[in-house]
């Protein structure tokens, strides 16, 4: 691969950490983005280097547009181009229902849902003058069944996963792909927000079907599926990676 570049949001922990050295891996060069932790964007972007690949990092809280747009400006600047972009930056409050307030709706739904169009906004226009590329969403079963204290989390996913098929045929004709990729419990630093997170990770463990819990690694492999060259007429799917959890009833 040559000079190819790929943007993952969140990508300082958890997931996007993992996909992005993956990418990396994979020949990419990467903007590493984060809203807080520079010391550990700063390590990953190590690592990726230590690849022989760059790494720009971007501080950008991706729910606010002024800031989207900055951050594409320097992926511009800087790259020139953009083959890949995963929206994997996420946030929320984790309430039950009736102790939600406004604020809790704004700031969930502006990282999860909004930095989504705006950013593939951006993407695509990168995108465009180098033939295509791809873009690759981050959601989770709360976007389709009910979870302890997710409400406002779900939704945003549930919004993020529409948004996902909106964008999917509007820039297909770009020869851009969108997809989205869902994911089951895992085991990562977002599960610790989870007030009942022992409890979830009980349940995964014993009932998945598969016989064990989601790994990141198993998110991370789809991704590289859908950004390949393999899945050129995959168009606007949310495809679900949970050892069949929710399949039951």
């Amino acid at each position: 691969m040559t000079n190819k570049v790929a943007l993952v949001t969140g990508s300082s922990k958890g997931l996007g950490r993992a996909t992005a050295i993956k990418l990396a891996e994979e020949g990419y060069d990467l903007v590493i983005n984060y809203a807080r932790s520079k010391s550990k964007a700063l390590e990953v972007a190590a690592l990726v280097e230590a690849m022989g690949r760059k790494a720009l990092v971007v501080k950008a809280n991706v729910g606010d547009v002024a800031k989207i747009k900055s951050m594409f400006a320097e992926i511009e600047e800087y790259y020139g181009r953009l083959d890949v972009f995963v929206s994997n930056a996420a946030s929320g409050v984790q309430r039950p229902l009736m102790e939600l307030e406004e604020s809790h709706w704004n700031w969930t739904m502006d990282i999860n849902s909004k930095a989504l169009l705006f950013c593939a906004q951006e993407a695509a226009k990168l995108m465009e003058k180098n033939g295509g590329g791809k873009i690759v969403s981050i959601s989770s079963l709360g976007s389709i069944r009910y979870l302890e204290n997710y409400t406002v989390v779900g939704v945003s996913k549930a919004a993020l996963e529409a948004l996902t098929r909106y964008l999917a045929v509007e820039l297909a004709p770009k020869n851009i792909t969108v997809n989205a990729v869902s994911g089951g419990v895992i085991d990562t630093d977002a599960l610790k927000h989870f007030p009942n997170r022992e409890e979830l990770l009980a349940d995964a463990a014993k009932n998945t079907p598969a016989g064990r819990m989601v790994e990141v690694s198993d998110m991370v492999n789809v991704i590289l599926f859908l950004i390949s060259d393999q899945t050129s007429m995959i168009c606007g799917q949310t495809i679900i990676v949970d050892g069949g959890v929710s399949l039951l009833v």
